[in-house]
């Protein structure tokens, strides 16, 4: 698109919204995003925020990958001050790929105010127009608006190569401080501030700016949000399905995901697999230690339970179950209650899948594919860490003195002057009181987290005669050793450490045949390997690179997965190469003349 059509489409875009509402514009993006919240609570004279000062942060992304193709951009109806205290240019794919929180003190806030008004984004009942939410950023004026901002070619944008990733973002007062936070980022800061903020600005940061926008359906491997629509989320639900929407452009329409009924979920897993099965219970009135909750959980006929939980008023928790799965296929119904509150689910539906079925075949060496070319490395979903909280409570003694006044009354006899006798009487009150404790409980969060990092080594194997680091020629074997490192601070009950791995390769476009890795030594600090291959002579655990294979880059793919914890499961995209030239014929051909 030239600069002059940019231009002109520009003035055109700002001269309708002179003449025209908002709602006569032309929606050329499909928007993935719904919201929900609830009333707020007053805050205090030093923590506080403005209804309506609000905003998103928009970033352009793949639509295929989710990777970032510009720089994550604020945009806010209001004028907001330089001095504003924030965290960079990061978003929340940043943050669940492992980024943390770095507070900006050398860099202004920079933002763009937009020509034409954005709806409410975050809304201080709960109640915002999602309708006008969701017809704004799917409009020509947003789409023109963010492709000005990020530098990126409107026709471009529009034609289903990207998507648009939106964040709201809250401007309030914290400890007379003003700051500028995602729901995403509020959340992790509240980690850091061991659980104040939530204490102070609960309503706004773990409620209606979390809440303000959240997937319908899932996309770019991110969770659709099914939980409660309101009340005040915990820090975990957060960060792994809150404060996002998606815009997409161009290509079909995205397909409705099956209906669940309510209270109903649902999951894979792989067999014979260690897992962490997570609900939400959340409560309008307090649980404390007096009367705690207990969740109970009926798997595989066992029953797991969870006793002595305790939440704030308006507060949630992720409550879980730690269990390995069966070592057969099947589906499963695994069924949840508790005591008091609610829970995110009821039921959930797991699916038990074996991975270890669709080995490739036996290569041959006639084999030929004259035609190929190499494919693009696929990436799955990959979250690399995760945290979650558990509540804790403490009673704050309030010694009251309660006043209980009693009337006494005396009776006495006196004589007067001349000698009479009288009788009489007084009265006296006495405060018969007692103290009392109209304490109260204060709850704390202990946090947690996890993370998982990896690397993949890809090499010829041993049998391989002529291999030279990694050259090697067409149809020998490779080998893949996987060192996983999960690192956690939480007890083992919470967390199971990465279990699953599976390699593609390219010969079959990285789909159709894979090879399932197991594990061969240590847990937190792990090492996976190729099974051992049923058609190698030495029972090698080897792949064999087909013999047809063309000379250059040979890529594995490996995602490896199954770390568990309760905030949900991480998992790595991995890829190393070995460098092919010529094939095993090369070593075997004698030219005699």
């Amino acid at each position: 698109m030239n600069m002059k059509r940019m231009i002109t489409t520009w003035l055109c875009l700002s001269l309708s919204f002179a003449m025209f509402p908002f709602s006569a514009l032309a929606s050329v993006g499909d928007p993935n995003v719904d919201s929900g919240g609830g009333g707020m609570g007053s805050g205090t004279s030093s923590s506080f925020w403005n209804p309506g000062n609000d905003g998103v942060r928009i970033t352009v992304v793949d639509a295929n990958t989710g990777a970032a193709v510009s720089s994550p951009v604020d945009f806010s109806n209001k004028e907001q001050p330089s001095s504003l205290l924030h965290f960079g240019n990061t978003n929340k794919l940043d943050y669940l790929a492992g980024a943390s929180l770095s507070l900006e003190t050398d860099t202004g806030y920079q933002y763009h105010q937009p020509a034409y008004a954005m709806p409410t984004i975050v809304s201080s009942s709960g109640q915002n127009n999602i309708d006008a939410v969701r017809n704004y950023f799917s409009s020509e004026y947003a789409a023109m608006m963010v492709a000005e901002t990020a530098s990126i070619d409107y026709d471009r944008l529009i034609g289903g190569e990207y998507k648009l990733f939106i964040e709201p973002v809250a401007y309030f007062t914290y400890d007379n401080d003003q700051y500028c936070m995602t729901a995403t980022e509020a959340a992790l800061y509240d980690q850091l501030a061991d659980g104040d903020l939530y204490m102070k600005l609960s309503s706004l940061t773990h409620q209606n700016l979390s809440l303000a926008m959240f997937l319908e359906d899932s996309d770019l491997g991110l969770p659709a949000f099914d939980g409660s629509a309101t009340g005040r989320q915990t820090t975990e639900t957060i960060l792994s399905s809150l404060g996002m929407g998606i815009v997409s452009y161009g290509g079909a329409p995205r397909e409705p995901p099956e209906p669940i009924e309510p209270g109903e979920t649902s999951v894979d897993y792989r067999v014979h697999t260690e897992v962490v099965t997570a609900v939400t219970l959340s409560t309008a009135d307090e649980i404390n230690p007096d009367s705690p909750a207990t969740v109970r959980f009926y798997i595989n006929g066992a029953t797991y339970t969870v006793n002595s939980i305790v939440i704030p008023a308006g507060g949630s928790q992720l409550v879980w179950a730690k269990w390995t799965t069966p070592a057969a296929e099947q589906t499963m119904t695994l069924t949840v209650s508790a005591n008091m509150g609610t829970l995110s689910a009821n039921t959930i539906t797991a699916k038990i899948v074996d991975l270890n079925r669709n080995p490739p075949p036996d290569p041959k060496a006639t084999d030929r594919n004259d035609g190929f070319t190499a494919p693009p490395i696929p990436s799955k979903t990959q979250i690399t860490s995760a945290s979650w909280s558990v509540w804790w409570a403490r009673w704050h003694p309030n010694w009251v003195w309660i006043e209980y006044w009693v009337t006494y009354t005396e009776s006495y006899d006196w004589t007067d002057d001349d000698g009479n006798t009288h009788s009489d009487s007084y009265s006296y009150s006495v405060d018969e009181g007692w103290w009392e404790d109209q304490g109260w409980w204060d709850y704390f969060t202990d946090n947690y987290s996890a993370s998982l990092s990896a690397a993949s080594v890809v090499a010829p194997d041993e049998k391989v005669p002529t291999a030279n680091g990694k050259l090697m020629k067409s149809g020998y074997g490779v080998n893949n050793q996987v060192t996983a490192r999960f690192t956690t601070g939480a007890p083992a009950s919470h967390v199971a450490a990465a279990q699953t791995a599976v390699s593609y390769f390219p010969e079959f476009r990285y789909d159709t045949y894979w090879r399932l890795l197991e594990r061969t030594s240590g847990t937190y600090m792990a090492q996976l390997e190729f099974r051992q291959n049923s058609f190698s002579t030495y029972n090698r655990r080897a792949h064999f690179v087909p013999v047809w294979y063309p000379d250059g880059t040979y890529t594995v793919y490996t995602w490896l997965l199954d770390a568990w914890t309760p905030a949900g499961m991480l998992s790595v995209n991995l890829t190393d190469y070995v460098t092919i030239q010529e094939s095993l014929f090369d070593d075997w051909y004698t030219n005699r003349e």
